[in-house]
């Protein structure tokens, strides 16, 4: 897992939100996919530093997620 050092290339990604997030904010992060990477951030911080996940990584992290 890296943090970007800027968000430039960042900038032109497609995020997405959850289904699951509200309107009211709260504690939500916003992906996006790259080829082999996806991009996440704080969608409270749109211009603060994003995490790039390997592709791999980040399906074995929703897996886990899923499972409870």
């Amino acid at each position: 897992m890296k943090i970007a050092e800027t968000n430039t290339a960042a900038a032109e990604l497609v995020w997405l939100k959850s289904s699951y997030s509200g309107a009211e904010g709260g504690e939500c992060v916003e992906v996006a996919p790259s080829p082999g990477t996806i991009h996440v951030r704080d969608s409270k911080d749109k211009t603060g530093p994003s995490l790039r996940v390997a592709s791999e990584g980040w399906a074995a992290f929703v897996e886990f997620a899923a499972q409870g």
